[in-house]
């Protein structure tokens, strides 16, 4: 009951322009959800039309007579006035009994009627709302209710507060046992410092904001001006098109949506198209049946179903005969299973398999849901334990035989069992000639020229065919092509001798990728073993490397300490030297004394000095020459003292150094 107020809701203000949601509610609450009535409501009798801001200009011309026991019944005649130009405007009448042409709007039942009306007061942060529905609405209802009063997304709506919390957005509200006064406080997950995130605020700009549609229908050449709040989702503006088209939501086919919508219950707000105005196109796809057999089709399928809804049967129009009824079966029957000039292949294949179902039943094999190239990979380019056998069916409905092997053999339950354990089943319709040169075209490049001149060689009167391949030997093939005029044992036989050796042969296989994957394994190994070895010499080499350089760096560490002693000690000698007093002359008589220095390494060393020269004037000549005091000891011969003990002040007349005298040089 809640989708029969959901799609009034939609239609109401699709027919009303107005935008508000609880304003909406309000109106069809206050009609008991009777949908012309509460258009009635609010828009004058006279005009009917929308307002201006729609720019699909609808015009409700009513003809209704009520009768006192039954529904309202509208006027037999329909009028769609067609395009003028660019612009388009359309007007018809609302119907209430259904016609093989136009689509009824929803109704209620009069239990709706009982319905409670419930308050809601929401506290959100600093803001307060109030809003009305009733409890037969749903949580989601609800929801949708907040999104258009704070453009908050319904996704992110939390709340708190519920006398019994719902399990889900679908919840009835009045499964809840709700009072009539409520207050709930509405929280969003993972928000930051209680603000809406700058993408949320986004969206919730956006879904407040009003969306231009316009339309091209190419199937009738007429353009529709349509505009929608973002919070609209793309299945309910296919809805609305299909009232506006009389094409299906199934069988429209779009051009305009974003390529990365995949989803049709996304708003038109997240979905990515332009704002405020983007363009459409739209069609009926190609391999659709004329609308007007749909309900027919209806009766049918309820019929086959065992009248599983009776409720759908008793809204097909009254005015069928069992001639017609009879007549569609045999008109669906003969449709082919793929239509012509189909473009997409993986398309074509999926049709395929719902054709098929539609038309024998679902005792049949589970038809690969794609292309014949990715049937090939799935069944035959994979490895050999999980490799399988790839049977192409080829239909076609010229043949007598295919009922029979489509019904007594696909279906018998030894083959159905046979093909679905060992086999990827693929088929196609060879029906039309377009659809049969793609196909050819198709073996031509995944199984090779020879494989798609066999599928040509085939004849009418053999098909339908079923292809078994298998990959041997590295090569995918055709291993044997079973046609349509054989039993149910020669077909068991066939593929019973197509998996025997299809099983020795993936046996070997098998045992040649174990082999092959033990060489590999100790090949890996080699090279792990190889690389390990190489990891270790090179790091040894650069262990090596690193001492080298550590003892390097040791060595340029101790010549520059040793210049820098060096340095320090030149530096000290210069100023030794500055300070020496001169050599004194020789022929001064006995003031001056002549002292002989031995050197380490037996040089002598020869020079004269005053004999009132104190000990310390000795000690830095040799200061002078490289000998300080600190490395060489300064021995005299006799008695044998070492003169770098004693006190410096002395004279080396008072050290009876004089008038001459040889002193030893020492290392320490």
């Amino acid at each position: 009951m809640s989708e029969n107020r959901e799609e009034i809701l939609a239609d109401f203000q699709a027919c009303t322009g107005i935008e508000d949601v609880g304003e909406a509610i309000f109106h069809l609450e206050e009609s008991n959800w009777d949908l012309l009535a509460a258009i009635n409501r609010v828009m004058p009798q006279e005009t009917q039309t929308l307002p201006s801001e729609m720019d699909v200009d609808v015009e409700m011309i009513e003809e209704i007579k009520r009768e006192p026991s039954g529904p309202a019944k509208a006027s037999p005649d329909v009028t769609v006035v067609s395009c003028i130009g660019s612009d388009c405007s359309l007007s018809f009448q609302l119907p209430v009994s259904v016609s093989a042409d136009v689509i009824p709007l929803p109704s209620t039942s009069q239990s709706e009627s009982n319905s409670r009306l419930l308050h809601f007061q929401i506290h959100f942060k600093e803001r307060s709302i109030e809003l009305q529905i009733p409890d037969t609405g749903t949580v989601g209802d609800l929801k949708t209710m907040v999104t258009a009063q704070l453009g908050i997304p319904i996704c992110q709506q939390d709340f708190e507060g519920w006398k019994h919390y719902p399990s889900s957005d679908s919840t009835i509200l009045a499964s809840l046992n709700l009072p009539r006064e409520n207050v709930l406080f509405l929280t969003i997950p993972d928000m930051r410092d209680g603000e809406l995130s700058t993408e949320e605020s986004n969206i919730a700009e956006r879904l407040t904001q009003s969306y231009t549609l316009n339309v091209h229908d190419e199937s009738q050449q007429k353009n529709y001006s349509l505009k929608f709040l973002g919070s609209k989702t793309v299945l309910e503006v296919k809805t609305d098109v299909y009232t506006l088209t009389d094409i299906p939501v199934r069988h429209q086919v779009w051009t305009g949506w974003p390529a990365q919508m995949k989803n049709d219950r996304v708003t038109l707000a997240c979905s990515g198209i332009k704002h405020p105005v983007h363009e459409f196109t739209v069609k009926r796809a190609p391999f659709t049946s004329h609308p007007a057999k749909e309900n027919r089709k209806i009766v049918v399928d309820l019929a086959d179903s065992d009248n599983s809804s009776v409720e759908e049967f008793e809204d097909a129009s009254e005015t069928f005969t069992e001639d017609d009824i009879f007549v569609d079966v045999e008109t669906k029957r003969m449709q082919p299973l793929i239509p012509d000039n189909v473009e997409d292949e993986t398309a074509g294949c999926i049709h395929f398999a719902d054709q098929f179902t539609n038309r024998y039943g679902e005792c049949h094999p589970e038809f690969f849901p794609g292309s014949l190239d990715e049937a090939v990979k799935e069944a035959c380019l994979k490895s050999a334990k999980d490799r399988r056998l790839l049977a192409v069916y080829l239909h076609h409905d010229g043949s007598v035989l295919t009922n029979v092997f489509c019904t007594q053999l696909l279906g018998f339950e030894s083959v159905l069992q046979c093909l679905n354990n060992h086999f990827v089943v693929w088929g196609w319709d060879l029906t039309h000639e377009s659809n049969k040169l793609k196909f050819l075209g198709s073996a031509t490049r995944t199984l090779g020229s020879v494989a798609a001149m066999t599928i040509r060689n085939i004849e009418v009167e053999r098909l339908p065919a079923l292809l078994i391949i298998m990959r041997m030997r590295s090569a995918t093939e055709i291993f044997t092509v079973v046609h349509g005029n054989v039993g149910v044992s020669e077909l068991l036989t066939s593929l019973i001798q197509a998996i025997d050796v299809f099983t020795e042969q993936q046996r070997m296989e098998i045992r040649e990728e174990d082999e092959r994957a033990a060489r590999e394994l100790v090949k890996r190994e080699q090279d792990a073993a190889y690389q390990e070895s190489l990891e270790a010499d090179r790091a040894k080499e650069e262990a090596k490397r690193n001492q080298e350089l550590m003892e390097n760096r040791e060595k340029e560490r101790r010549e520059i300490q040793r210049q820098e002693v060096e340095s320090i000690k030149e530096a000290y000698r210069l100023e030794v030297k500055s300070q020496l007093p001169a050599e004194p002359q020789e022929g001064a008589g006995d003031s001056i004394t002549k002292i002989r220095f031995r050197l380490p390494k037996g040089e002598c060393l020869v020079r004269r000095f005053q004999v009132t020269a104190p000990l310390k004037v000795l000690l830095d000549f040799l200061v002078v020459q490289g000998y300080p005091s600190d490395e060489y000891k300064v021995i005299s011969s006799w008695p044998r003292r070492d003169l770098t003990s004693l006190d410096p002040k002395l004279t080396l007349q008072e050290l009876n150094l004089c008038p001459q005298e040889t002193v030893i040089l020492e290392e320490r």
